[in-house]
């Protein structure tokens, strides 16, 4: 678990105007939110779009932040709005770009990693919102049930809830597109 002191002189950095801190809380949270909001909006330049507006934001906002919480869970949760504003804009999707989807040995493992990498995106696209949240959170950004309750602003039990109904989904989906669980 980060430091929350360590969080903290960061931010007070960045607020003081040092250039250096506020490229290192870049550095150090922009994959992560990238690959997050990309797998909530499923189109490359929509997520580029949205990282950099989270910084923006981020910027703008830090004397808002509070350093008894993570720094992350601040960052990804003005991400995840961001992602979802946008989406409720721009409806439309694309396969996963080719940094997303894993180095396969041989064409036959790469067109099946392809495939899986296409259905996943669909698969993910098709669920609501609010699950395909908890899910890209949990399974794709690695974050505990406590972190995605601070970041959404629920309860745990309905992160919980959320989850298990998005992961039954999103198998069915998989299922019904020939996709089995390997």
């Amino acid at each position: 678990m980060p430091d929350l002191n360590a969080d903290a002189a960061l931010v007070q950095r960045c607020r003081a105007g040092d250039r250096a801190a506020q490229l290192e809380l870049v550095e150090r949270h922009q994959q992560p939110v990238f690959r997050a909001v990309m797998r909530i909006l499923g189109h490359r330049e929509d997520a580029l779009d949205a990282t950099q507006a989270t910084f923006l934001k981020v910027f703008e906002r830090l004397d808002q932040y509070d350093p008894a919480h993570r720094l992350f869970s601040w960052i990804y949760r003005i991400a995840i709005n961001e992602a979802v504003d946008r989406s409720k804009r721009v409806r439309r999707h694309e396969e996963l770009s080719d940094d997303l989807v894993s180095d396969a040995a041989s064409p036959d493992s790469q067109k099946d990693a392809d495939r899986l990498a296409h259905a996943l995106q669909v698969g993910l696209a098709s669920l609501t919102e609010d699950y395909r949240i908890v899910l890209v959170l949990r399974h794709f950004s690695d974050c505990s049930y406590e972190e995605i309750a601070a970041i959404v602003g629920v309860p745990e039990k309905t992160v919980k809830s959320r989850l298990h109904s998005a992961r039954q989904q999103l198998r069915d989906k998989l299922l019904a597109d020939g996709i089995t669980p390997g």
